[in-house]
């Protein structure tokens, strides 16, 4: 109803963060999808490739923290497209892994190692590429949906957006192993890497801050800059950025840890679905690169249920008038109930692999609901200066939960695999994703538990 009124351009900006996230996680899945191709090739161990996961999901953590404040330095605009085009090229350099490897052991004079591995050592610098640039992707698109949406909107705008990951993730199954099969490994990377550039296009022409927005009508401009400050008047964006906010000042507040605390223990479960699910399809079910293309895609389109519609729940609490933080709260309990669901993947899948598909899914789907509405409690706590820089520091807490899990799912199933039985160790890694939101929601309830936005950065 709103567009009708106000205009509805600022939905042609979700459409391009849509579309980042979505060419963000295909650059991100296609090692996952090629792992057990690269494991025969390279004869890697279950915690070579937790190693390699690993360090993407390090180096992504401590790129966040910046991530954040150089899209706050930078703006939106240059802020996502130095990232896109950092992250685009770190997708296609792995193709180039091998040598890079080589060339890498070669300078640093370590090529007598003992079991020094070329293909793991250019495979995790390769990653760290990737990971610098895709850190600026949430900053930069939580940041452009605080400047083109009211509060109100956000969850929603976020859910859409965020959507894009799953699309990203049914996507990268349907064509990066046809990619791979019919013209090598290294062309998957190469092929998926270089569609960021192609967006890069329409950001720069469709992109500019609201006030700059020649698109945009005035009718709308106003509707987007509808929540005043604590003195009742509605800061413009130029006017967000004329201070800035230090690290310090950022981390002597709960709400910031809340945050920060809720991406650490629950990043890391979408990450193990993301990285590890096709080896779990092969360890468990034999299934190959290609006949693990319908299970995912399925697992991964129920996640867009969950990514729309939970950003789209916490309305009907808003609406019974809770304020939007304290609507989102009742949302994301909610929604941390479903991933319970997973602790029966591994006694039911015995029958058909299609029921831990199906659980998993609804797990994931519940996490990409819960990603909606975490990212949005920034944007209802913090001022638009302080957005990116708290997102950063979440996104850093995030990714070293990653690390944490990452390694900790290597370890379990090399030392499983020992014994003679993996599964095992999916068993205990799924019994601590579905628990996970829970325990977050209960910590970050205790931390913030009413709606205390900051009135004096």
């Amino acid at each position: 109803m709103n567009e009708v009124k106000t205009g509805n351009y600022r939905w042609t900006i979700c459409a391009l963060l849509f579309f980042a996230t979505t060419v963000n996680y295909l650059d991100r899945q296609v090692l996952s999808l090629l792992h057990t191709t690269l494991e025969a090739e390279f004869g890697w161990s279950n915690t070579d490739y937790a190693n390699i996961t690993a360090s993407f999901q390090f180096v992504y953590a401590l790129s966040m923290l910046f991530a954040g404040r150089i899209v706050d330095k930078l703006g939106t605009k240059w802020g996502y497209a130095v990232a896109i085009i950092v992250w685009s090229l770190g997708a296609i350099l792995h193709a180039k892994a091998i040598p890079l490897g080589q060339g890498m052991v070669s300078m640093l004079g370590i090529a007598g190692i003992t079991g020094l591995s070329f293909s793991v050592v250019g495979f995790v610098i390769s990653r760290a590429v990737l990971a610098i640039g895709e850190a600026g992707n949430f900053p930069a698109a939580i940041k452009a949906t605080a400047e083109y949406f009211p509060k109100k909107e956000r969850s929603f705008a976020t859910g859409i957006f965020n959507s894009g990951a799953n699309v990203g993730a049914v996507l990268a199954p349907l064509t990066v192993p046809w990619i791979a099969h019919r013209y090598g490994w290294e062309s998957a990377f190469v092929l998926i890497g270089a569609v960021g550039f192609l967006w890069l296009i329409f950001w720069f022409i469709f992109y500019e801050i609201p006030e700059r927005q020649k698109r945009l009508s005035k009718k709308e401009l106003e509707y987007i800059l509808t929540d005043p400050d604590q003195d009742g008047i509605v800061p413009t964006s130029s006017e967000q950025e004329a201070k800035k906010v230090s690290w310090t000042q950022l981390l002597g507040y709960k709400q910031t840890w809340a945050f920060a605390i809720g991406k650490f223990m629950t990043d890391g479960v979408w990450w193990f679905f993301l990285f590890w699910l096709p080896s779990y399809l092969k360890v468990q079910y034999g299934m190959d690169n290609t006949a693990i293309m319908v299970p995912l895609a399925v697992l991964y389109s129920l996640t867009m249920i969950g990514s729309v519609g939970g950003g789209w729940f916490p309305m009907y609490f808003i609406n019974k008038g809770f304020s939007p933080y304290d609507g989102r709260m009742k949302a994301m309990l909610v929604i941390a109930l479903f991933p319970l669901v997973i602790l029966a993947a591994q006694p039911l899948g015995h029958l058909t692999f299609w029921i831990p598909v199906i659980l998993i899914g609804i797990g994931a789907s519940a996490h990409q609901a819960w990603s909606a509405n975490i990212f949005t409690t920034v944007s209802d706590m913090f001022p638009k200066k302080a957005i990116g820089s708290v997102v950063g520091i979440g996104g850093m807490a995030g990714g070293l939960g990653g690390v944490v899990l990452s390694k900790l799912g290597g370890g379990l199933f090399d030392h499983y695999k020992a014994l003679g039985h993996t599964e095992t160790g999916y068993t205990i890694m799924f019994a601590i994703c579905a628990v996970a939101y829970l325990l977050a929601w209960g910590i970050m309830k205790s931390l913030v538990p009413k709606y205390r936005p900051i009135t004096d950065l």
